[in-house]
């Protein structure tokens, strides 16, 4: 800083008032000696260094229209959904579509440290990072963790050399899981159960416990012992899925690879030996969008920063532009005020700006919020 004819480098201290100093016992403390600027709002009262020497303060009071202030006042006290909600109209589209793009951005690099940290942990394996993300993404949410863990308990690689047998993959993904420990009267989990101890001790693989799958509250159709099924059948017909991925710049053709649909003994059931109506599991639209939203996009996003190309960034965002816009309360909220989604482009970024800035009533750090004070 340049204070007078003297330039100054070193810490400034920002308080609401001078006072504010003595308040917090800043004068008994040797460190701020070297503060070289202290900002305040109202400066109420002249401080000094231990040696004697006066503090530089810059006072903020009458340098800027009082309105500007007061209306931040008013955001901060509001207690509408968003602290904006009454004006938003107001606001140029432009404006908002600018600052969408901004937060969707950071919404996508706020994940990026979950990969890297699992990228680490898998010696910089993209593929098994990613098989490991795809799984967890089949939990939807309830079950996440127990996906993630099935993933870690039986590499890709392993169920790689068994990529022609549906059967043998679905022995190895239920048995990992716990699912196979105990007496069955289905011939079906029977024969999984028998090639699965198989193959376990070929592996020398270890299950996860079964007490971790949470089946309470959740629709049949959600069931984790359908959602195996459905990733055994994205294994089976996907080895190498990451490489797919970033070879498959077409949206369409991308969500082909997640057409996917349990194995035939489960159109007539949700779990082994309960026999239901007949009825084809297959993932869903919804299932597949969730899956491309959460894992899909972030990932690439994230490979496409890691790696410098910019082609695999766009194609994340392109992926979004090709989604129908998601459906829950937030967006919703958001229709109200006159903030419509056509894609899951715009819902991703409303959720970002939703659960990290109005939530938060930060409002200074929107370009929303500054707009609209400033007008």
């Amino acid at each position: 800083l340049k204070i007078g004819k003297t330039l100054w480098a070193g810490n400034v201290e920002v308080h609401l008032r001078s006072s504010d100093w003595k308040r917090h016992n800043h004068q008994l403390d040797k460190a701020y000696d070297n503060i070289i600027l202290h900002v305040v709002y109202r400066d109420d009262e002249k401080l000094f260094r231990r040696n004697g020497e006066q503090i530089p303060t810059l006072q903020l009071e009458g340098k800027f229209d009082d309105s500007l202030f007061k209306k931040y006042l008013k955001f901060k006290a509001g207690k509408d959904w968003v602290p904006c909600a009454s004006q938003l109209k107001s606001v140029a589209d432009f404006t908002i579509n600018s600052w969408l793009h901004r937060v969707l951005a950071e919404r996508l690099e706020c994940k990026t440290e979950v990969f890297f940290q699992s990228l680490e942990k898998n010696k910089n394996n993209w593929e098994e990072t990613f098989y490991q993300q795809v799984a967890r993404s089949f939990g939807f949410k309830i079950n996440s963790i127990p996906f993630e863990l099935l993933a870690k308990s039986i590499p890709n690689a392993v169920l790689a050399k068994h990529k022609n047998s549906l059967f043998q993959i679905e022995a190895l993904l239920f048995g990992q899981a716990g699912l196979l420990n105990k007496q069955f009267k289905d011939t079906y989990p029977q024969y999984l159960q028998t090639e699965y101890e198989f193959l376990r001790k070929k592996y020398k693989l270890q299950p996860i416990d079964s007490h971790l799958w949470k089946f309470m509250r959740l629709r049949p159709s959600n069931f984790p012992s359908i959602r195996i099924a459905q990733f055994a059948d994205l294994i089976h017909k996907s080895v190498h899925l990451f490489s797919k991925i970033i070879e498959t710049s077409n949206p369409d053709n991308l969500k082909k690879l997640f057409d996917l649909k349990a194995s035939d003994y489960w159109e007539t059931h949700y779990t082994f030996d309960n026999k239901s109506s007949k009825k084809i599991k297959s993932l869903g639209s919804e299932g597949v969008h969730s899956i491309i939203i959460n894992t899909i996009v972030p990932f690439l996003f994230v490979y496409g920063k890691n790696k410098g190309e910019t082609k695999y960034t766009e194609q994340a965002l392109m992926l979004l532009e090709s989604i129908p816009p998601e459906k829950n309360a937030t967006i919703a909220n958001w229709k109200k005020f006159g903030i419509k989604s056509v894609s899951a482009y715009q819902t991703q970024a409303l959720l970002q700006l939703k659960n990290e800035y109005c939530t938060h009533k930060r409002c200074l750090q929107c370009a929303i919020g500054v707009k609209l004070i400033q007008s």
